[in-house]
Order: C-alpha cells, then sequence, then structure tokens
C-alpha cells in the first residue's frame, strides 16, 4: 500500500486526576527514526512508546512529543538540598565580607544555583498512566496513519500516470524494433557503397548474414520483457498491503538498468529519443518514492 511518510496528528485524553497529550510529525528517512520528547520523570514508559510506535510505522523519522500531567496528590514535589544551600550561602557572605559588600544576599541569588531546590523522589503509577498514554497514542497513531494513508493516495494517482507513460514508452520501443532488420540491412549497404564507391558488388546473402548479426547483438526483446515484468511488480506492490517504499526502489533502478542497456544496444535515434523520455519519468518516480513508506 502506498502510504506517504509526512503526517501529523495529536490526542489528549483526561480522566479525573490526568491528563496526556500526544502529538506525533512524521518526515522522510530511510529508516525508522525515533526522536521521543517525554519528561524524565517518566522516562520508565520510553521502551513501551518506542515499541507500540514501531509496531504501526514502517520507516521515517517520527517526532513524538508527550505531555503528562498529574493532579496535586500526584504531582511532583520538590525540597531544599540544605547541605549545598548552606555552603553556598557561606560561600556568598565571605565574599560579601572580603570585599566590603553592603547589599544583602537575596533569595533570587540561592535559587539561580542549580541543585539547591530539587525534585523529591516520588513514586509514580506507571501501569495506570500507561493505560491512559496508549489509549492516547494508539488514538493518536490511527489518525496519523490516515493521514498518511489519504497522502498516499494521491502519490499513487500520480505514480499510475507515470507507469501509463513508461509502459507506453515500451509499446513504442517494441513498434520500432520490429523494422530494424531491415533498417540495419539498409545502413550497412549504404556504408559499403560509400567506402567502395560502388567498385565492388554487393552479395545480399552476406548482407542479409551481417545486418542478422548485428540485429542479435542490437536485439533488446530480453530487455523489454523484463521491464514489462518490473512494471506489473511495481503495481502489484502498490496494491499490496505490506509497506512498499524500500522494494519500489530497489524494482526502480532495476527499471533504470533494463532503460541503459536498450539505450546502449538498440543503435537507433528514434529509440534512443523515448528512452530518454523513459528515464526522465522514472527520476520524477524516483523523487515521488522517496515521500513512500
Amino acid at each position: 500500500m502506498i502510504k506517504s511518510m509526512t503526517a501529523y496528528a495529536g490526542n489528549d485524553l483526561s480522566t479525573d486526576n490526568l491528563t496526556v497529550a500526544v502529538e506525533i510529525r512524521g518526515y522522510n528517512s530511510r529508516h525508522l527514526d525515533i526522536a521521543l520528547k517525554l519528561y524524565h520523570r517518566y522516562a520508565v514508559l520510553e521502551e513501551k512508546i518506542r515499541k507500540t510506535i514501531s509496531e504501526t510505522i514502517a520507516r521515517g523519522r517520527i517526532e513524538i512529543k508527550i505531555s503528562i500531567q498529574e493532579s496535586l496528590d500526584n504531582a511532583e514535589v520538590f525540597r531544599i538540598n540544605e547541605p549545598m544551600a548552606k555552603a553556598y550561602y557561606e560561600t556568598l557572605v565571605q565574599l560579601k565580607n572580603k570585599f566590603q559588600l553592603d547589599p544583602e544576599i537575596p533569595l533570587a541569588l540561592l535559587l539561580n544555583k542549580n541543585g539547591i531546590i530539587e525534585t523529591a523522589d516520588t513514586d509514580i503509577d506507571t501501569d495506570k498512566i500507561w493505560m491512559s498514554l496508549e489509549v492516547c497514542l494508539q488514538n493518536a497513531l490511527k489518525d496519523f496513519d490516515m493521514m498518511k494513508i489519504n497522502e498516499g493516495d494521491s502519490l499513487k494517482t500520480d505514480l499510475d500516470q507515470r507507469l501509463v507513460f513508461i509502459e507506453d514508452c515500451m509499446a513504442r520501443i517494441e513498434g520500432k524494433t520490429d523494422g530494424l532488420l531491415a533498417l540495419y540491412q539498409e545502413k550497412l549497404k549504404t556504408r559499403i557503397m560509400t567506402l567502395t564507391q560502388g567498385i565492388i558488388e554487393i552479395d545480399p546473402a552476406r548482407i542479409a548474414q551481417e545486418s542478422a548479426f548485428i540485429a542479435d547483438k542490437s536485439d533488446i526483446s530480453e530487455e523489454l520483457v523484463r521491464a514489462k515484468s518490473h512494471l506489473r511488480q511495481f503495481r502489484e506492490l502498490m496494491a499490496a498491503e505490506d509497506p512498499c517504499g524500500r522494494p519500489l526502489n530497489f524494482l526502480l533502478q532495476e527499471f533504470n538498468r533494463e532503460f541503459n542497456t536498450m539505450g546502449s544496444k538498440a543503435g537507433d535515434a528514434e529509440i534512443a529519443h523515448i528512452i530518454v523520455a523513459a528515464k526522465t519519468e522514472l527520476e520524477k518516480i524516483r523523487e515521488q518514492i522517496q515521500n513512500v513508506e
């Protein structure tokens, strides 16, 4: 299934003594890259959060912000680090006396010192918090997935149109190959006549033999068969349920390889022009696939 990697979703949930909010943003990435913003007090839930996300999303950079607010009864409490506060205050007093400073030592100066006011160790009910957070996270992921599907539908429409163009190019190339043997015979005759200026009589059987040899070396029927197979697989992958970004990217490389080989073997100007147009369209497809999960 075609899903975009760029999407956004948010969800929040409130109970009597707990409020949970989740925001998810998705961006293009070759792999699954989860950037989680979660207050350190709830770091114990990080593994569960990452596992839940990875079960839903195959790849992309996922930036997720989680806010958890507990009621006053469960909220964090703070305490004074008395040894640090005392040592810091005494140092300030020594500094004041040494330089004979008049101002009093304000409370704000003490509060600016990191570590004097610290978070007290309090227990949190992780199971209870996770019950609410999981519901909120799953709801956000469902909305996130729906947006990826909607964006993916637009991508699929664009890709389908470009695949039709590629298919038309292959049909035109195949049509041109039917007359290549006669073209090689005529080119060979013309070249021999130019080189010998008509002095040497041309043997039709030898011309046919050499032309057949050139045509065999220039045969692109195998490449066309493989390209048709790639086209069929491409459409099957887009219609399948599994994430298809990586296999589509690999298949596109094979597509390019077949067209490059056709271009080097065919030796026909019209076929070369068609191949250039097809490769230009393949590059546009490649750019679109970078957005596919």
